[in-house]
């Protein structure tokens, strides 16, 4: 069973310090993540929408079902707080998109809220935030690094592969927002610190904790869109 690490100014998260039993198991499922996308991505719209879906709902799934399986509690529980996350994550990119417009989601098939984001997008989360907080060693510092890499990696590759694309009058580095990154940096933070507050805690409270986080994140992005793209800083009388 993978250790719990806490340390005195970090976030306790699964430890990548202590041996992983079903290692190649949990490989195998994020392999089967990316490969499966890979096909869905090949597709023609509709289809591409619809297989999206169904790629990332199998792999929260399996994800759910390995670490249940190979008796790694902490990384299970670790998966199920993140789908709560993700299932809220939704919000954030929707008032992007429909409120403060410098988000977009091209419709490549599949449902959508208000015709505006993909549903998949519900689930898209766990993967990324899996593996920052995961890989993170106990730290809540370090998960906030490894979600920062993890996004910006995510953030280069989303507009070719047609998933979501910056728009409107922002800051961007090689075609990414830069507003977003100290935003998903928080966010791996924000995660991570709310999983060590709360994961021995009923249904409704860590339900709450991920509106929680997913509300941090929102204001995040505003208050980093603000400084960056917004204002002008100048002083008048």
């Amino acid at each position: 069973m993978t250790a719990l690490t806490p340390t005195d100014d970090d976030a306790a998260v699964p430890s990548s310090r202590a041996p992983r039993p079903g290692l190649w198991p949990l490989l195998a499922v994020h392999a089967g993540l990316f490969a499966g996308g890979a096909v869905a991505l090949s597709l023609d719209p509709p289809a591409q929408g619809w297989g999206v879906l169904a790629v990332v709902a199998a792999y929260v799934v399996a994800l759910l079902l390995t670490t249940r399986a190979t008796g790694q509690a902490d990384l299970h529980a670790l998966a199920g707080f993140l789908v709560l996350v993700s299932l809220f994550q939704v919000l954030p990119d929707w008032v992007l998109a429909d409120v403060v417009g410098t988000l977009a989601f091209p419709d490549r098939g599949g449902p959508r809220f208000d015709d505006v984001i993909p549903l998949a997008m519900m689930l898209m989360w766990v993967a990324p935030l899996f593996i920052a907080l995961a890989l993170s060693g106990g730290s809540a510092a370090r998960a906030a690094l490894l979600a920062g890499l993890v996004f910006a990696g995510a953030e280069v590759l989303a507009p070719t592969l047609g998933l979501w694309e910056p728009v409107g009058d922002t800051t961007r580095v090689v075609g990414v927002a830069v507003y977003v990154v100290p935003a998903e940096v928080a966010l791996g933070w924000a995660a991570a610190t709310a999983f060590a507050l709360v994961r021995h805690r009923p249904l409704a409270v860590r339900a709450g904790a991920a509106l929680a986080v997913s509300t941090f994140y929102l204001g995040a992005l505003v208050l980093a869109h603000f400084v960056i793209d917004v204002a002008d800083w100048t002083i008048t009388t």
